[in-house]
């Protein structure tokens, strides 16, 4: 009894001695509950170099091998000869074509040819986290530039935007960063009320259930996905701790977490949906053309150019002029030819065969046959991209992914698993109404795109975007390689409009691309409340557990202005203008009587007969999100309403 009383005696020896042990075992159990410190991306655990380089040996090997067997999936090749006839033509075997092409090949009477400006896909291009490096190859991307301007894109070389498009089997699914998703029901409401009968929001879910496969378990069951169609969508293998940290940031300011491609759930956080299976890009060539390859009664030519859509004096078109290899060919469709060249290829080529603006294509040179706005509308999202740097390496570093000694490589070659299945970092998103904060069911108007690195930390991706080497040496190169995180506030629903001209009677000459961002004041307030959004978010306890601290990108040009003042925020996001690459809206759909459409709500060029358009050159109105699952969506429905109309049930 005395002994027990002296232990808790701070007088006695015995007492100094247990409280010594009681504090060290409270600050043993304070650091067990503490957060835990990364010194990389899966923890506080040093790796195994040695066995980490072995094995990353073994699996470049595998990846060889698999490199291999992936040449032989794609349809084998064709070069059709002058005068050959087909049933159906399809321009591009992007998005929309490679599903076109696939779907009309399902009825065995008829015979489709699918023309493909581009190469063939090969294995390395559907690495998820390879994105960028895709964005300015020459090989698989037509590298378009907007032309010069003083109102955007002003701190990128020559004051251009970049506009990258696929030029490959599989088009733009492709370049893209996998990103799934289908936009709110009431984008495709208001195109219904536009005038385009069958395009409600009830009536394009049907196809955009049609096309996936959901492999994100708590989705697979739900009412608004399905389970056994063409395009696999799950998300990433891999999350980060910052990936982590932003959705917990977003419950912090009294958001939920969604599905936001259901119909009920418009505002919130998510981890992104994406077009991956088995940690691999699930392009439209891979979904669609692969299961096709077998059949005898679809054609493909690739590296083929199209000139020409070629229209008879009855204003019917009757099939195309291409070149291939230097020789030009003219072929025929006996039944009609559909062009999803995407929002820039199609309306260069409707131009360039007669179809547009009269007094535009006559002074280029060209007859004009059928006076319609083609080129008009053109519309994107664009954004600005907010840097915020960290204290801990729990974002995406290239050096930290390539070195052997890590395990991410050896992960991704051997299992397809880990930080590599994150597409070109972006890892999730959140929409909300800047207007209407505190309004879970409002309607977005923003979208901020999270992505667990910046071209500040992979400066290479730099020229992916375009910055100029003056504005990258003046505000960014003294902080390369450090570790970052960096939202995208991204405008949805733009006010602005631009347009696409032909620059001259040549195929090969790419056409003038005005996009004209932010001409409406209105898009550039919105973009402004984006970014303050984006800025509660870093202040968050989530997002400050790694120090984030917002990057001071101080542009010459802006340091007139009061920092963090609209007028500040307006010449930043002028002078680093992100543009999302989601060009729509040139070949616009609506009906007979509305000035401004180009094809009618069966996608029928109006004042043509047997010419259709479908890619997202269509679109009256941009959706609010991205674009590749809704162009799959009107590909699926234009194959439906071709089958119908050529008397084929579906």
């Amino acid at each position: 009894m005395q002994l027990s009383l002296q232990l808790f005696d701070l007088r006695s020896s015995y007492g100094r001695i247990t409280m010594s042990w009681l504090l060290l075992l409270l600050s043993l159990i304070a650091v067990s509950q503490a957060e835990k410190t990364y010194i990389n991306l899966y923890g506080d655990e040093p790796f195994n170099g040695i066995e980490n380089v072995l094995k990353t040996i073994a699996g470049i090997l595998k990846f060889a091998y698999d490199s291999i067997r992936f040449m032989f999936l794609e349809p084998p090749e064709t070069t059709p000869q002058n005068g050959d006839k087909f049933d159906f033509i399809v321009i591009g075997a992007g998005t929309a074509g490679a599903a076109i092409a696939s779907r009309l090949s399902e009825i065995s009477d008829f015979r489709v040819l699918l023309i493909e400006a581009g190469r063939s896909e090969n294995i390395a291009m559907n690495v998820p986290i390879i994105v960028n490096d895709l964005q300015f190859r020459d090989d698989v991307n037509w590298k378009y530039q907007a032309e010069p301007s003083d109102n955007y894109c002003r701190g990128m070389t020559d004051k251009r935007c970049n506009w990258p498009r696929g030029k490959v089997m599989g088009g733009s699914s492709v370049l893209n960063y996998l990103i799934a998703t289908r936009g709110d029901p009431r984008d495709y409401d208001r195109w219904a009320e536009l005038g385009n009968e069958g395009w409600s929001w009830k009536e394009v879910l049907p196809y955009f259930k049609k096309l996936e496969t959901m492999g994100i378990p708590e989705l697979k069951d739900k009412e608004d996905h399905n389970d056994n169609g063409p395009v696999h969508i799950n998300a990433a293998d891999f999350q980060t701790p910052l990936a982590e940290a932003f959705l917990e940031a977003g419950k912090e300011l009294g958001y939920k977490i969604i599905d936001y491609n259901s119909a009920d759930q418009p505002v919130g956080f998510s981890y992104l949906q994406t077009t991956i299976k088995d940690g691999m890009r699930c392009s439209s060539s891979k979904a669609y053309l692969h299961p096709a390859k077998s059949r005898p009664n679809l054609l493909v030519t690739r590296n083929t150019i199209v000139s020409k859509v070629l229209i008879d004096d009855d204003k019917r078109a009757i099939g195309v002029e291409y070149f291939k290899d230097g020789t030009m060919y003219q072929v025929y469709a006996e039944k009609e030819v559909i062009l999803s060249a995407g929002a820039i290829g199609s309306p260069q080529i409707l131009m360039l065969s007669g179809i547009g603006p009269a007094e535009h294509i006559k002074e280029i040179g060209i007859n004009p046959i059928v006076d319609l706005p083609v080129g008009e509308n053109l519309m994107d999202h664009i954004a600005y991209g907010l840097i915020f740097q960290v204290n801990q390496p729990v974002g995406l570093h290239i050096y930290d992914l390539i070195n052997p000694t890590n395990p991410y490589l050896r992960d991704y070659l051997l299992y397809r698993t880990g930080p590599l299945t994150v597409a070109g970092g972006c890892e999730a998103l959140a929409f909300l109404d800047v207007d209407r904060p505190n309004n879970h069911t409002a309607y977005p108007n923003v979208e901020l795109l999270f992505i667990s690195s910046s071209f500040l930390t992979v400066s290479r991706s730099r020229y992916a975007f375009g910055v100029s080497d003056d504005i990258w040496n003046e505000i960014y190169a003294a902080d390369e390689h450090s570790y970052t995180w960096m939202v995208f506030p991204m405008l949805l629903r733009p006010k602005s409009r631009g347009k696409i001209l032909l620059r001259n009677v040549s195929i090969e000459s790419k056409p003038i691309i005005i996009p004209n961002y932010m001409a409406d004041k209105q898009d550039v307030r919105v973009l402004i409340e984006g970014i303050r959004a984006t800025l509660k978010i870093s202040e968050t306890k989530a997002m400050q557990r790694f120090g984030s601290k917002l990057f001071p990108a101080k542009f010459r040009e802006c340091q007139g202005f009061e920092e963090n003042s609209d007028d500040f925020w307006e010449c930043a996001i002028r002078t680093i203008t992100m543009n999302i690459y989601h060009y729509s809206g040139t070949c616009k759909m609506g009906p007979q009587n509305d000035p401004t459409a180009v094809v009618d709500a069966r996608l029928r060029v109006h004042g043509i007969k047997n010419l259709r358009v479908a890619d997202a050159s269509i679109m009256p109105e941009i959706m609010s999100g991205h674009t590749n699952i809704p162009t799959y969506m009107i590909a699926e429905k234009l194959s439906d309403m071709v089958k119908d109309d050529w008397g084929y049930p579906v």
